[in-house]
């Protein structure tokens, strides 16, 4: 069971050993004297894989402190690491330094740590709805397992700990209307339903690519589509509270509409194959949920590097009936022919 419980800078680290014995199984550190701090934040790592290492660590951490040390650090830990994607106003305009995010993320990848992006629209004067755009689809294409938005939570009401959300809505400028606010944010949450909630980072390049068609301007449609489907942002549905196989039919039922629009249906059999399949084996690993799974092509062939070539796989794979029950190994997801 986890538990809100608060620890101040001084009693910290000799807490870590009461985790256990507290019941608590996920932590996240918001200490920024620690976390501003290259010496402190490993001291910090060591310290916790020692002491509480089978913990779920939450890490917000600037990607400027993110050199092979730290990620080496990380890598022994059960962690994900939360990475502001923030620019910088100059000369009137938002500049985004894409090859230092690059090399982070390549290096994090290269590692296999887990990272998502905290993003937001309207961040500062200069902005842009075409650069926010730029700035969604460059963060997706470096495969972060997550992209959370704080302004999805911006209400004015909300409460956290008692207090007044610290997280406010954008105002209008010239360059961001409240129109563009408000198109923005619908993304963001498209984008939340689909690709963080849906468990999308292991096959969501792969399925956009044969639809030519960027992440913005997908999550932009797929928006739309919750519009019409009444499990928008502006709707009683709550992506958070929705099951994951909830989430899965979303996918497939835009993705089947966006593969018939670009005349490309013959391709969804095994788009919906590839989907389906990770899915089961998400929720193996994060509910522990056992599944049947009827499949159209080679389940080994699915999670080979050749299916992240859509148009490829369906060009050169026979197709090959049949049914795998997925579960939870000793080493992790797995699955056998039923």
């Amino acid at each position: 069971m986890d538990k809100s419980i608060k620890f101040n800078s001084s009693n910290l680290e000799s807490s870590l050993s009461t985790f256990a014995s507290q019941g608590i199984t996920e932590f996240t550190l918001q200490d920024e004297a620690i976390l501003s701090h290259k010496g402190k934040l490993l001291h910090f790592l060591e310290a916790f894989r020692e002491k509480a290492g089978d913990v779920f660590l939450t890490l917000p951490v600037n990607a400027s402190l993110l050199d092979m040390d730290v990620c080496k650090a990380c890598s022994e830990l059960y962690c994900t690491l939360e990475i502001p994607l923030e620019g910088l106003c100059k000369g009137g305009s938002y500049l985004f330094d894409k090859k230092f995010f690059s090399r982070r993320a390549q290096m994090l990848n290269t590692m296999g740590l887990v990272f998502g992006f905290d993003m937001n629209f309207a961040a500062a004067p200069g902005d842009s709805v075409k650069a926010f755009r730029d700035r969604l689809d460059f963060a997706l294409s470096l495969y972060p397992n997550h992209i959370d938005f704080p302004q999805l939570e911006a209400d004015g009401v909300s409460l956290q700990d008692g207090k007044l959300s610290s997280i406010k809505m954008p105002k209008p400028s010239a360059t961001f209307s409240t129109q563009d606010i408000k198109n923005c944010r619908d993304t963001a949450f498209a984008l939340s339903t689909f690709y963080t909630y849906g468990r999308a980072v292991t096959w969501f390049l792969a399925v956009l690519a044969p639809l030519k068609m960027s992440a913005s301007k997908f999550f932009q449609d797929f928006a739309e589509w919750q519009k019409i489907n009444n499990c928008s942002l502006e709707s009683p549905w709550k992506a958070e509270k929705a099951s994951h196989a909830e989430i899965e039919k979303m996918q497939l039922s835009f993705l089947k509409f966006k593969y018939e629009e670009k005349n490309k249906s013959e391709l969804f059999e095994v788009v919906s194959n590839v989907v389906r399949l990770n899915g089961a084996l998400s929720r193996a690993f994060g509910e522990g949920e056992e599944s049947e799974v009827e499949l159209s092509y080679n389940p080994d062939e699915l999670l080979s590097g050749a299916a992240m070539d859509i148009q490829a796989f369906f060009d050169n794979s026979f197709m090959e009936n049949s049914t795998v029950k997925v579960f939870m190994g000793q080493n992790g997801p797995d699955y056998h022919y039923c």
